[in-house]
Protein backbone atom coordinates (compact mmCIF):
# COMPACT_ATOMS: atom_id res chain seq x y z
CA UNK A 1 0.00 0.00 0.00
CA UNK A 2 1.16 3.38 -1.10
CA UNK A 3 1.05 6.13 1.44
CA UNK A 4 -0.45 8.99 0.38
CA UNK A 5 2.25 11.91 1.94
CA UNK A 6 -0.24 14.99 -0.30
CA UNK A 7 -3.57 13.75 2.16
CA UNK A 8 -4.48 16.60 4.42
CA UNK A 9 -4.84 14.08 6.82
CA UNK A 10 -0.57 13.57 6.76
CA UNK A 11 0.02 17.26 6.04
CA UNK A 12 -1.58 18.28 9.65
CA UNK A 13 -0.07 14.75 11.31
CA UNK A 14 3.35 16.58 10.18
CA UNK A 15 2.71 19.81 10.90
CA UNK A 16 1.89 18.22 14.52
CA UNK A 17 5.30 15.84 14.76
CA UNK A 18 7.44 19.01 13.71
CA UNK A 19 6.00 21.35 16.77
CA UNK A 20 5.63 18.71 19.01
CA UNK A 21 9.57 17.92 18.46
CA UNK A 22 10.22 22.22 18.52
CA UNK A 23 11.29 21.65 14.94
CA UNK A 24 14.32 19.89 15.56
CA UNK A 25 16.12 16.64 14.86
CA UNK A 26 15.58 13.99 16.91
CA UNK A 27 18.77 12.11 15.49
CA UNK A 28 21.00 15.22 15.79
CA UNK A 29 19.61 16.44 19.30
CA UNK A 30 20.34 12.85 20.77
CA UNK A 31 24.29 14.05 20.40
CA UNK A 32 24.01 17.91 21.78
CA UNK A 33 23.31 19.23 18.39
CA UNK A 34 20.44 21.49 17.32
CA UNK A 35 19.47 21.21 13.61
CA UNK A 36 16.03 22.00 12.10
CA UNK A 37 13.91 19.41 11.08
CA UNK A 38 12.27 19.34 8.09
CA UNK A 39 10.33 15.61 7.39
CA UNK A 40 8.94 13.77 9.55
CA UNK A 41 10.31 10.01 9.85
CA UNK A 42 7.84 6.54 10.17
CA UNK A 43 10.16 4.79 12.64
CA UNK A 44 8.15 1.62 11.12
CA UNK A 45 7.74 2.37 8.01
CA UNK A 46 4.03 3.33 6.45
CA UNK A 47 3.89 1.41 3.46
CA UNK A 48 5.18 -2.22 5.51
CA UNK A 49 2.58 -0.88 9.03
CA UNK A 50 0.00 1.27 7.92
CA UNK A 51 -1.70 0.25 11.15
CA UNK A 52 1.09 3.15 12.71
CA UNK A 53 1.28 5.55 9.80
CA UNK A 54 -0.80 7.94 12.13
CA UNK A 55 0.39 6.90 15.53
CA UNK A 56 2.69 9.63 16.93
CA UNK A 57 4.80 7.55 18.85
CA UNK A 58 6.00 6.20 15.38
CA UNK A 59 7.00 9.43 13.74
CA UNK A 60 9.76 11.36 14.48
CA UNK A 61 10.74 15.05 13.42
CA UNK A 62 14.37 14.59 11.38
CA UNK A 63 16.43 17.05 9.26
CA UNK A 64 16.75 15.67 5.66
CA UNK A 65 20.59 14.73 6.29
CA UNK A 66 19.26 12.15 8.87
CA UNK A 67 16.36 10.94 7.64
CA UNK A 68 18.56 9.96 4.74
CA UNK A 69 20.26 7.91 6.94
CA UNK A 70 17.85 6.09 8.20
CA UNK A 71 16.53 4.39 5.09
CA UNK A 72 19.18 2.83 2.25
CA UNK A 73 17.99 4.58 -0.67
CA UNK A 74 18.72 1.90 -3.70
CA UNK A 75 16.51 -0.92 -1.41
CA UNK A 76 14.21 1.52 0.45
CA UNK A 77 15.31 -1.03 3.56
CA UNK A 78 16.00 0.29 6.71
CA UNK A 79 19.88 1.06 7.55
CA UNK A 80 21.42 0.36 11.26
CA UNK A 81 20.21 3.48 12.25
CA UNK A 82 16.75 3.19 11.08
CA UNK A 83 16.43 -0.33 13.23
CA UNK A 84 18.22 1.24 16.42
CA UNK A 85 14.91 3.94 16.44
CA UNK A 86 12.55 1.01 15.98
CA UNK A 87 14.61 -1.00 19.18
CA UNK A 88 14.51 2.63 21.12
CA UNK A 89 10.56 2.85 20.17
CA UNK A 90 10.61 -0.45 21.39
CA UNK A 91 11.69 0.01 24.90
CA UNK A 92 9.24 2.50 25.49
CA UNK A 93 6.43 0.80 24.67
CA UNK A 94 7.39 -2.11 26.64
CA UNK A 95 7.89 0.45 29.31
CA UNK A 96 4.25 2.05 28.85
CA UNK A 97 5.53 4.86 28.52
CA UNK A 98 5.94 7.53 25.29
CA UNK A 99 9.34 8.51 24.07
CA UNK A 100 10.56 12.07 25.10
CA UNK A 101 11.42 14.78 22.95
Amino acid sequence: MLFDYHSKRWKLKRNKILKRDHWLCRERKRYGKRVAATTVHHIYPAEQYPEYAYSDWNLIALSEAAHDEMHDRNTGRLTAKGKAWQQRVEAFKRADIPPSS
